[in-house]
């Protein structure tokens, strides 16, 4: 792994979107997705995607993983993965490249795995390229 980031670093992170996978609540997409990041702290801090009958009402896995980040006090994230199921790979939906673009840098390497492993690695620039960020605001 490059940038800092061991194997090991990895293999937690993905134990631990793995495990809150299994606690997802998708009974309307059959979509579990787990999500776990990494602070800068080196804090692990998991979300999964909870839906609702009013489908906007629902949370998608990788904002879990961000407010309970905010609510441990970190602010800073450094590495994420992201397990879902099926054959295609799924990364972070929109509203979530930007939800960690808050948080996160551009080299931000983000993990898409499903139940197997790591199936491909991008950073957060690639998924969310010419970003609109804090900084942009002034005074940042």
């Amino acid at each position: 792994m490059s940038g800092g980031v061991s194997e090991d670093d990895v293999a937690e992170l993905f134990a631990a979107a793995r495990a809150v996978q299994e606690r997802a609540y998708a009974p309307y997409s059959n979509f579990p997705v787990g999500a776990a990041i990494r602070t800068a702290s080196g804090l692990v801090f998991a979300g999964c995607n909870v839906e609702n009958a009013a489908y906007p009402q629902g949370s998608c896995a990788e904002a879990s993983a961000i407010s309970a980040m905010v609510a441990g006090g970190e602010r800073s994230i450094v590495e994420v993965v992201v397990v879902t199921d099926g054959e295609a790979l799924s990364t972070c939906c929109g509203g979530c490249r930007q939800r960690l673009r808050e948080f996160a840098g551009p080299t931000t390497p983000i993990h898409v795995a499903d139940r197997n492993g790591i199936r491909a690695t991008f950073t957060l620039e690639h998924l969310l390229p010419h970003s609109f960020g804090p900084e942009n605001l002034g005074g940042f």
